[in-house]
């Protein structure tokens, strides 16, 4: 029994990771040209390769579980064919016990990207988006697609790109009064966190008076305020790479300050059901393969993955958008996929006995 497991777990693990590999080798080939067409300035061929590869764990994390689906269905597809399933459950193996043989090695994968989640992505992606927004600035401003808006009391912030060593760049900071008046706006081109402040340098302030308005220059300034880089490490990142913790803890600091936060919400949930979702689709392999992919050619077992995996992740895109339109609780949509493909698989299998 101990070599039966090993065999199917060493298949389905090698399957896996060829079609991982496969999955990243045409993302990474697409993106490489996405990135071409934004050559200028600072950045070049070389700064686009490590732009791309510093976005190599996020990829990773993001493909896991269809890479599982379809790896699984690969892997015991190659079994099938080879009629070694029959002889195993000839040898009296259940097709229970078949299911933890293809489960376990899957788990290695969902241990990878909760590491990855967790340790890797939120600094490597931090890491990633500062290089490229500072190489493709000038030597005024750092403009980059998307930036960062925060508030804090009535001053309302934007940043350029903020690196994970306590150095942000292209800060623009408007404040305004009780009636919503604008008072003031003032440019700096880079700051740095020094002790529990921010040493900022070159400075440019713009008084806004009722008649008139005055621009005042500065070589240097301290900025206090409760903008640490911690927290502006969690800020300047998308939600999806964003640790569990520190998802939960955003999402607890908007709530306390009156903002929205369910967009956080969301992939908290999103993030904490990944495993759990991964196994599902995997579920969902076992369940075809013993049921109605039993027959069918290796083309059309990957071809029913790939379109099982869309279909799982437009339903995610769909229910997840549809809870912060109608305000239902982000984990009943995060829910509803991975309960589904579960019933399924279970429904199947149950069949096949």
């Amino acid at each position: 029994m101990r070599k039966i497991n090993f065999y199917v777990g060493k298949t389905v693990f090698l399957a896996v990771l060829m079609v991982l590999l496969v999955i990243l080798s045409l993302d990474l080939a697409g993106t490489f040209i996405d990135e071409m067409g934004s050559l200028r300035a600072d950045y070049n061929v070389v700064e686009a390769l490590i732009y791309i590869l510093l976005t190599l764990p996020g990829r990773v994390y993001q493909y896991l579980p269809y890479a599982s689906l379809v790896g699984c269905l690969v892997g015991l597809g190659i079994l099938a064919n080879a009629s070694e399933l029959v002889v195993i459950r000839a040898a009296g193996v259940s097709v229970k016990r078949i299911t933890w043989m293809v489960v376990k090695p899957v788990l290695l994968f969902v241990a990878l990207g909760i590491a990855l989640g967790e340790y890797v992505i939120p600094y490597t992606d931090q890491l990633a988006d500062s290089r490229r927004a500072v190489a493709l600035g000038d030597q005024r401003s750092v403009q980059t697609q998307r930036g960062l808006w925060t508030r804090e009391g009535n001053d309302f912030i934007y940043f350029g790109a903020v690196q994970p060593d306590g150095v942000i760049h292209g800060v623009t900071r408007y404040r305004f009064d009780e009636n919503r008046d604008l008072l003031q706006a003032s440019y700096t081109r880079e700051a740095r966190y020094q002790g529990g402040y921010w040493h900022e340098e070159d400075i440019a302030t713009t008084h806004l008076d009722r008649e008139t308005t005055r621009v005042d220059h500065l070589e240097e300034r301290r900025w206090d305020t409760d903008l640490s880089p911690a927290l502006l490490n969690i800020v300047a990142l998308e939600p999806h790479a964003l640790s569990i913790r520190n998802l939960f803890f955003y999402a607890n600091y908007l709530r306390q300050q009156g903002l929205d936060s369910g967009e956080y919400r969301l992939a908290f949930w999103e993030k904490t059901l990944q495993p759990l979702a991964t196994v599902s689709l995997v579920l969902i392999a076992i369940s075809f393969i013993f049921g109605p992919l039993r027959e069918v050619t290796m083309g059309q077992r990957i071809f029913t993955g790939v379109v099982f995996g869309i279909v799982f992740r437009l339903t995610q895109s769909l229910l997840g958008p549809s809870s912060l339109v109608f305000g239902f609780p982000p984990v009943i949509a995060v829910v509803i996929p991975i309960a589904a493909c579960i019933g399924l698989g279970v429904y199947l299998l149950n069949r096949t006995r």
